[in-house]
């Protein structure tokens, strides 16, 4: 495995969208296994093969639920319900956050790095990050989306 460099905006591959993936080869597996160690030495909570340059439909997230690592394939949306707004951030658009405008509960369906077909439902946070990297692979970035963009300035323990 092996950490990629993470595309940041205004790189023109952010805003394209990303092709299927045929087959499910070595090279697709290594791509998911860098893709989540890449998200993981980021502090990230989701990543899409197009923050590290690749257009390909492929999504890795992990909330830090019961569910841990999930890798898709081709992940699709198959049902939204109900409605949550709140900040979202992006590793690759650092400093900034906005308000944004989610489906509570969405079911995606992709296949698993084996090639299986899986189908998950997500809420809250889960439900967020599926929708915001699924976004990435169409070209779109939450701030496309986002009602109110802000600079984000991180808390400092210590400081009152």
């Amino acid at each position: 495995m092996a950490i990629r460099i993470i595309v940041k905006e205004p790189d023109a591959v952010l805003h394209k969208i990303a092709k299927e993936v045929k087959e499910i080869t070595p090279n697709v597996k290594k791509l998911l296994n860098d893709m989540a160690e890449t998200m993981y030495d980021a502090e990230g909570v989701g990543l899409a093969a197009p923050q590290v340059g690749i257009l390909k439909r492929l999504i890795v997230v992990d909330v830090g639920d019961d569910h841990g690592l999930i890798k898709l394939v081709n992940p699709v949306i198959l049902a939204k319900d109900g409605e949550q707004f709140g900040p979202e951030g992006c590793l690759s658009i650092p400093g900034i956050n906005g308000d944004v405008r989610r489906a509570e509960q969405v079911t995606v369906k992709g296949l698993d790095e084996n090639g299986k077909e899986v189908t998950i439902t997500g809420t809250g946070l889960l439900s967020r990050c599926f929708q915001h990297e699924i976004d990435h692979l169409d070209g779109v970035l939450f701030t496309d989306i986002a009602e109110k963009v802000y600079e984000y300035v991180p808390e400092r323990p210590g400081k009152e």
